[in-house]
């Protein structure tokens, strides 16, 4: 086990007991050390309605499909979503076997699934197994049964997978601690050992497979007459506290006046301002001995009381660990309790960024602009691919060097699943580089990150806009854009119309991602078209015989004008 990972130990037993089947199943998949790290370990229990037929059936299916749809999600969703989404997928076609096939009519089951990542247990329950946690001795109970409260009607089920057709289930996340010891039974054990009884055994035995025999052991001979299944998972060791524990402590984190040159922010000494903007300010460290630079970025007071501002740090920092690609910026990790104000800390990039280059001699050129294009559009797609939208791409959010080395930073107004967004009247953006549709309200897309790459890469050529200057204030109409070659007619034909396709007012008439992009360019940049050559004229080629033949044609008019008086 690598240091810094959770560690985990399961066991389970399962027993057919009185019935002529067991209908109950079990599943635990702890994954490598990677897979821990992106979407944690992930076990589940489910009981099959046996009063109907299938209940089998839609146990494991549930169990084995929940395991897999959630491990196939994109880890960016979530785990809260990326848990909805496997569960509703499997309750719509169990509930839809249920009912159009005769020999599963009614076919339904509970589920208690726990996935377990960096710190915490994401517990998605339905039905009435059941999930317990012993911490220090006390045994507590983690799920609600979703079961009629008749005392009489206590096995009849309210909500189940496939009972419905809108899946209701109970999503809750509890902090993990080094020691926990989770259980997850089946009414088989449950419904007929008392708590007391179920804390006992299970604190009893040192292992996750013994105490699940013993408990499984206890509920037959107390005379139950379902199938039993027990499933026990012990936290050995847990990572250092995670990205979303931060995000708690963050915003707690108070946003204080700007620092100086000079003073030194949590072992930081701040260095000289490199850039000053609307929200936030960016300062160069002045490292000690042989360390290498590193940039804090502060958020000014004025978004103090903004949360959805204060959100965005995290949410840089969320992004920055999740998408390596060598064209994205990346941030630097706060040790836990260092940090005792709001920032977040970059490598230095040395260089210039997009929009410094554009002020300087010569002017870019095919050689020059198009790699840069297709390395900005590769690092977009970086972010495409995690499902994550940018929403501000321009070249002031892009860093080169001398050695063809680019970056996109800025990852703070970016739009990802699963964490809160601007309010829909400031989606953040520069207005000249903003879709039509971004401008219209819309939270953003892949579609609207290709105009604004398109916008950036026309920009980069022309210093001017495919559409002209938008200022904030402004309500634009979209009419036709200014070709590429208008403004520089001495690059090539497919060089614009690949860029006009990109800025394109219309998302449909877009390229169909920023990839297609890309290897239009590239495929441009290899093979370009041979420039047209126009034939010289013959007062070029033969000035003479031009004036000759000139001198003649206008003998003949005259002739003919004098035959018709």
């Amino acid at each position: 086990m690598g240091a810094g990972q959770i560690d985990l130990r399961a066991g389970w037993c399962s027993e057919t007991g009185r019935r002529s089947r067991n209908e109950d199943y079990v599943g635990v998949c702890l994954g490598t050390a990677t897979q821990r790290a992106r979407h944690g370990a992930v076990a589940a229990i489910a009981d099959g309605v046996s009063g109907a037929p299938g209940g089998r059936v839609a146990a494991e299916l549930a169990v084995r499909a929940f395991i897999d749809f959630y491990l196939g999600e994109r880890q960016t969703l979530g785990v809260r979503r990326a848990a909805a989404h496997a569960a509703e997928a499997i309750n719509r076609w169990i509930h839809a076997q249920g009912r159009t096939d005769p020999e599963r009519t009614g076919m339904a089951t509970t589920l208690t699934a726990v996935i377990l990542r960096d710190r915490r247990a994401h517990i998605l329950h339905v039905g009435d197994t059941r999930l317990y946690r012993l911490r220090d001795g006390r045994f507590s109970l983690l799920t609600e049964d979703h079961v009629h409260s008749g005392p009489d009607q206590r096995h009849i089920l309210r909500r189940a997978i496939g009972l419905e057709d809108a899946l209701r289930a109970d999503y809750t996340a509890e902090p993990l601690r080094e020691g926990d010891r989770l259980v997850l039974l089946t009414d088989g054990v449950h419904g007929v050992l008392s708590s007391r009884d179920l804390a006992r055994l299970a604190a009893a035995e040192p292992t996750p497979e013994a105490a699940s025999q013993q408990m499984v052991a206890a509920a037959l001979s107390a005379g139950s007459h379902d199938n039993a299944t027990a499933l026990v998972i012990d936290v050995v060791a847990l990572p250092p506290a995670d990205r979303d524990e931060l995000a708690d402590l963050t915003a707690e984190l108070p946003i204080l006046p700007l620092p100086k040159p000079g003073d030194v922010v949590d072992g930081y000494r701040v260095g000289r301002l490199l850039s000053d903007g609307r929200y936030s300010a960016l300062f160069l460290t002045e490292p000690a001995g042989k360390e290498a630079p590193l940039v804090l970025k502060f958020p000014k007071p004025t978004v103090a009381d903004d949360a959805v501002y204060r959100l965005a740090f995290v949410r840089e920092g969320w992004v920055a660990a999740r998408v390596r690609s060598p064209w994205l910026g990346e941030v630097v990790e706060v040790p836990p309790g260092r940090q005792t104000r709001l920032y977040t800390v970059m490598p230095y990039y040395p260089g210039q960024t997009l929009a410094q280059r554009l002020l300087a001699p010569p002017r870019v050129g095919v050689a020059e602009g198009v790699p840069l294009a297709v390395k900005l559009a590769k690092a977009v797609a970086a972010l495409h691919r995690a499902g994550i939208i940018h929403r501000d791409i321009k070249p002031d959010n892009v860093i080169i060097d001398g050695a063809g080395g680019l970056r996109l930073i800025d990852l703070g107004v970016v739009r990802l699943p699963g964490m809160e967004d601007f309010p829909a009247e400031q989606i953040p953006g520069t207005p000249s580089y903003m879709a039509p549709e971004l401008l219209a309200g819309e939270p953003g897309d892949e579609r609207t990150d290709l105009y604004a790459l398109g916008v950036t890469v026309y920009h980069l050529f022309t210093g001017a806009y495919p559409y002209g200057e938008i200022e904030p204030f402004q309500r634009p109409r979209f009419g036709a854009p200014v070709p590429l070659q208008q403004r520089r007619p001495d690059l090539p034909t497919w060089l614009d119309l690949s860029v006009m396709k990109a800025v394109a007012a219309n998302p449909a008439d877009r390229h169909g991602d920023v990839l297609e992009f890309a290897l239009e360019l590239e495929a441009g940049a290899a093979h370009p078209a041979p420039r047209p050559t126009r034939r010289r004229s013959l007062y070029d080629r033969d000035p003479v015989r031009f004036w000759k033949l000139t001198a003649l044609a206008l003998l003949v008019l005259l002739i003919l004008s004098l035959v018709r008086d």
